[in-house]
């Protein structure tokens, strides 16, 4: 069984929350929770989607970050946006940067793992969606 990390008023945990009923884009009606491929483009029309689950077919294809910074910025999304499939503990903080609230681990990987990961360092340089101001406008003078 799938394990969740959610994040909630800022702070990331462990979540006994029971795993969504997805629909894929065919099936998907207004309401539902929609299960979306990396490769994906998206749709206005997926604002409607209780959440969003993007599946990751690999730990090498950053395709989905780049969805997930789309649906954050481009359309604004404000639902739940889960990482899902082949998700690995160590682009947990890469998940976090780009919009996504809801971390699903495959079973055999470590939730302790991946809460460590998801903050590893206290400042960055570049904005990103969890951090949309650069550090020159971060700082008093």
């Amino acid at each position: 069984m799938p394990q969740l990390l959610r994040k909630t008023e800022g702070q990331w945990a462990i979540s006994e929350e029971p795993k969504s009923l997805w629909q894929s884009e065919a099936e998907w009606q207004s309401g539902q929770a929609l299960l979306v491929a990396v490769d994906s483009e998206p749709s206005v029309e997926w604002l409607a989607a209780s959440s969003i689950s993007v599946d990751f077919p690999a730990l090498t294809d950053g395709r989905g970050l780049s969805l997930a910074v789309l649906l954050r910025t481009r359309l604004n999304y404000r639902g739940d946006l889960v990482a899902t499939g082949n998700v690995h503990e160590d682009i947990a903080h890469f998940l976090a940067r780009c919009g996504y609230n809801v971390i699903e681990l495959p079973e055999h990987k470590d939730l302790n793992t991946a809460l460590q990961w998801i903050a590893p360092h206290t400042g960055f340089y570049q904005a990103s969606v969890d951090s949309p101001a650069p550090v020159f406008s971060r700082t008093s003078g």
